[in-house]
């Protein structure tokens, strides 16, 4: 753990043991994040904006294309720095040149979004993979276990990188941007499955787990910032009346209940396979995505309310009900419908629909926030009666 200065200037980077006790994330992970911090704000705001605005479908494909490329920029750090973290100088400085590279891409967010103008976002990608690639390259000299996996690595970046360079600074026909940039994002998410075939990258079960919970508390943070920020600038203008006392209400329950949805289960009893492991990390796209898009609608209710917003009352309850139903959907689709043995496992597609009809009554958001809250009290109760149950079978006498 990079608790203090490192040992020394360089050296070998050998694979983490998957083993290893009390693998928690590092300071420097932690300062990673705070950089994501950043860009996960600037696509949400874009979000609120064009919704609100009436820009809905292109709102949402800018959306879609700018978040995937921040979430993709950190998993590609954190499965490294799971399996390979050697916290000496160099690999520090590397991390930086990361850092920087992201900060480049977050300055790029507005950009993307307001003028489909990618370039900066796409300087900062280059600096970011030129670092991800000299980190491939060293742990393919130091893990010849691993040599195949790691250099399949550096190369499959390579080449996809180069691949987006020329999409977003050559001569690509408007028409052709979005259908190339989906291809290159399914390019991306196959090189890690292809590159793995070499022989598994030595990836921590519990770091990863904790690794992921933590970006989630990120994203869920950044939701009740924007609807802080929104019904500060509410409250200061109309005062708290009865609709933004209601709108706060309702925001509570749903953020809170979401905290508690991810947090109910241990992510860790997931990663049993590697095909599990791919399912569930890859799902945490929508996961990230949905969360942050909440708080994007619930700014977008404050705006309505205050009549700061083309969108009407239908189309702000679902800026919020969409995005909690996928978040419920996609939650329930990795923490449950694969396991058979969760009591609850048909409340999920319940509230998913029960939150997609809140927009019809007028109070949305509220509603959601009570579905949620109930049917996390019904998990909640089930869960216990589950292990009241199963107690009573452990302490029951032998015959």
């Amino acid at each position: 753990m990079s608790n203090g200065p490192p040992k020394r200037m360089v050296v070998p980077m050998r694979a983490r043991s998957p083993e290893e006790d009390h693998r928690a994330a590092t300071p420097l992970e932690l300062f990673f994040d705070l950089v994501f911090v950043v860009a996960i704000a600037q696509a949400a705001s874009g979000l609120h904006h064009g919704i609100a605005d009436l820009h809905v479908a292109e709102a949402l494909l800018s959306y879609v294309m700018v978040f995937f490329a921040i979430w993709w920029a950190w998993m590609n750090f954190t499965w490294f720095a799971s399996a390979y973290d050697p916290d000496d100088v160099l690999y520090r400085l590397t991390v930086f040149v990361q850092l920087t590279g992201a900060l480049i891409l977050a300055a790029g967010v507005p950009t993307a979004f307001a003028e489909g103008d990618w370039r900066i976002g796409a300087i900062g990608y280059v600096i970011m993979r030129l670092a991800i690639v000299a980190q491939w390259t060293r742990a393919a000299r130091s893990d010849p276990d691993r040599k195949r996996t790691a250099y399949r690595y550096a190369g499959g970046v390579t080449c996809v990188q180069i691949a987006w360079v020329a999409l977003v600074f050559g001569p690509t026909p408007l028409a052709w941007m979005t259908p190339l940039f989906f291809f290159l994002i399914a390019v991306e998410l196959v090189i890690p499955a292809w590159a793995e075939r070499a022989s598994p990258t030595c990836w921590h079960r519990d770091h990863i787990a904790e690794r992921f919970g933590l970006l989630t508390i990120i994203v869920l943070g950044e939701s009740i910032l924007a609807a802080t920020l929104a019904m500060q600038a509410a409250t200061s203008e109309a005062g708290l009346t009865g609709p933004l006392a209601e709108l706060a209400a309702g925001a509570l329950l749903i953020v809170f209940s979401m905290w508690w949805f991810y947090f109910y289960r241990p992510a860790r009893d997931l990663m049993t396979t590697t095909r599990a492991v791919f399912t569930w990390s890859y799902g945490h796209y929508l996961v990230y995505a949905a969360g942050a898009a909440v708080g994007a609608g619930l700014a977008v209710n404050a705006d309505f309310l205050t009549d700061h917003a083309a969108i009407g009352a239908f189309g702000a309850d679902m800026a919020v009900a969409a995005p909690v139903a996928l978040y419920l959907l996609t939650l329930w689709f990795l923490y449950e419908v694969r396991h058979p043995e969760v009591p609850t496992r048909g409340l999920g597609p319940v509230a998913v629909i029960l939150v997609l009809l809140t927009p019809f009554t007028g109070h949305g958001v509220l509603l959601t926030g009570l579905i949620l809250a109930a049917t996390l009290a019904l998990k909640l109760a089930a869960g216990h009666r589950a292990a009241g149950r199963a107690e009573g079978r452990t302490d029951a006498p032998k015959s």
